[in-house]
């Protein structure tokens, strides 16, 4: 089976950074997915990746705790800085030529996000790392992964998860839940399944990208994904339920 997709945008949680570790950074896991990463990059598929900041700090919770929300999404942002630095590290430890672009100004140790170059970057097969979010409190990195993808034009978003699709109910609770293969954007926003949040769907709705969800903890999906092969959900094809 050949490459589907060209161009990809790889969104992946704070939360799978972690592994099976209850807070901070697991250096197997990362280092797995670097593998990954490294393996599709070296087939000339060019890869930009939002990464969230959920392992270290989640902007919600903190104010939850009485923060004012616009500090603790700052925070959170900070977060997913450090997680694109770890992955870049691994990365170019494989000899991946990686760039971490944030939407924050922190020139000592990223560049700028700057769209077109961004692209360059991508065009001449470095992985870039979009990190900072948005820029923007009260947006998550979903939102920012799907904004990102617009900018870039990629053919494809895959949401990297812990689960292996999406689902009527959530399969830790309900061992009857079924797990969907395709669905349409505006039945994913209908029934609020939580595939992304609203904002990032209605991005992609609007700019025609798919989504695709999937299990990262299986390795080799990544791969399986970019071919083209049946895991996981996609969201953005035909409605199996509507």
């Amino acid at each position: 089976m050949g490459i589907t997709y060209r161009r990809i945008l790889l969104k992946l949680s704070g939360e799978a950074l972690m592994g099976d570790l209850s807070y901070g950074i697991d250096p197997a896991v990362v280092n797995g997915i670097a593998e990954e990463v490294s393996e599709i990059a070296a087939t000339g598929v060019q890869i930009a990746i939002v990464v969230g900041g959920g392992n270290i700090f989640r902007g919600v919770k903190g104010a939850a705790a009485g923060m004012d929300r616009a500090t603790a999404d700052y925070i959170g942002m900070i977060a997913t800085v450090m997680n694109a630095m770890t992955l870049q590290d691994a990365l170019e430890h494989l000899g991946v030529p990686t760039r971490v672009q944030t939407a924050i100004a922190m020139q000592e140790v990223a560049e700028p996000y700057i769209r077109r170059r961004a692209i360059r970057h991508l065009e001449k097969g470095r992985v870039v790392i979009f990190g900072a979010g948005s820029g923007n409190p009260f947006f998550t990195t979903d939102t920012t992964a799907a904004l990102r993808a617009a900018e870039i034009s990629a053919d494809v978003l895959f949401k990297a998860t812990k689960v292996d699709g999406v689902y009527d109910a959530d399969p830790a609770h309900n061992p009857n839940a079924r797990r969907f293969q395709s669905l349409t954007y505006s039945h994913v926003l209908t029934h609020d399944l939580k595939v992304m949040d609203s904002t990032a769907i209605a991005l992609c709705k609007d700019n025609n990208i798919p989504i695709v969800v999937f299990d990262l903890s299986v390795t080799g999906n990544v791969r399986r994904a970019v071919m083209g092969e049946s895991i996981g959900t996609i969201v953005g094809g035909l409605c199996e339920v509507c």
